[in-house]
């Protein structure tokens, strides 16, 4: 009985351990999957095709940094300082290497000394790598593949979807959220900017249906200008507050990923069917092109409906616009509009 009674109390202590390690394992097993389920619900890793290749980001971003052109403004506008992003070298007057809106952004947040990449003769790979980036953000940039192959043994690198300097607005807040881990933020950025530009269209109505392009060209050179096309973010713009490429203009655009036409001053008259145009230059561009035989022979020159930007000022800086610029900057550009559609006819 004795024997007994003692495997009895054996067979129970070992029921007993049994039950606790059971109990252990199936606590692991739950904390495991909760883990699993939590890092699947943060949507990591990320993978994002982009032209100079496919990056991958195993975990959000906490240090951010953007090289090329308005890529800090999508971090900036989604409340995220970056650890370092490249100066301004268009529109600049102050020497500070920041447009004014980035200048106030920064401010509002409360960073008073911005890391800034003076790359203007090329990337300052020495800098970018000192800040310790987790990731860059270069969807709207002009890097070459070299550059990106060496940004990438740095952090992982999130470039243009497809050409050079030819990237929307949206798709640069699109790709350059997602990157951040910031996707949905990204996604409500971009309503609430179409929402404001579409705003701002309504309060100008007669600005729906016109049609518009957008020029560069110099009174030092009269001999040739340039139209961007639909595919520059200057053009798309002019299409977004509700005006129109003339079909004249957009069926020489032949090639999907080109973002200007080259056109001799022979070709003045494709200007013919635009109603305004907006071009960088000041009152004197406009006289010497009303002074010309070919170019004040256009419609929207001779009767001056054309909205002069000049060069190399932040409202010409937010001709390629980014969500930050288009506040600081959609009141002053609707409003020249709105004065060079007065003049027609």
């Amino acid at each position: 009985m004795n024997s007994y009674k003692k495997m009895l109390h054996m067979f129970i202590i070992m029921s007993a351990f049994v039950l606790v390690l059971a109990g252990c394992g199936s606590n692991n097993e739950d904390a495991a999957t909760t883990d699993e389920s939590a890092e699947t619900a943060e949507g990591y890793p990320i993978t994002i095709k982009h032209a100079l290749g496919e990056t991958v980001i195993d975990k959000k971003p906490e240090r951010v940094a953007t090289v090329g052109w308005s890529n800090q403004d999508v971090a900036l506008a989604l409340d995220v300082v970056p650890v370092g992003f490249s100066a301004a070298n268009y529109g600049v007057q102050d020497g500070s290497g920041m447009l004014p809106w980035t200048a106030d952004k920064l401010k509002d947040l409360g960073e008073e000394n911005p890391n800034i990449y003076q790359d203007t003769d090329g990337l300052d790979f020495e800098a970018i790598a000192d800040s310790q980036p987790d990731v860059i953000l270069a969807a709207y940039s002009g890097i070459t593949q070299e550059d990106y192959d060496t940004l990438t043994e740095i952090a992982p690198v999130v470039a243009y979807q497809e050409t050079p300097w030819v990237s929307s607005w949206q798709d640069t807040v699109r790709y350059d959220s997602m990157a951040m881990g910031m996707e949905e933020e990204g996604k409500q950025l971009i309503e609430d900017t179409e929402k404001l530009i579409a705003d701002k269209a309504a309060e100008v109505p007669e600005m729906k249906g016109k049609k518009a392009a957008f020029v560069a060209l110099s009174p030092d050179d009269l001999s040739k200008f340039y139209i961007y096309t639909t595919g520059d973010p200057r053009g798309a713009f002019i299409e977004e507050l509700g005006m129109e490429y003339p079909e004249n203009i957009t069926s020489q655009i032949k090639d999907e990923n080109s973002f200007y036409l080259e056109l001799s001053s022979e070709n003045a008259d494709i200007l013919n069917d635009v109603d305004i145009f907006v071009a960088y230059g000041n009152e004197e561009t406009l006289k010497a092109l009303q002074a010309d035989p070919l170019y004040s022979k256009v419609p929207a020159i001779k009767r001056g409906s054309v909205v002069m930007i000049e060069d190399n000022t932040p409202l010409a800086a937010a001709g390629t616009p980014s969500p930050l610029s288009i506040e600081y900057t959609i009141d002053d550009y609707v409003k020249l509009v709105s004065e060079a559609l007065a003049k027609v006819e």
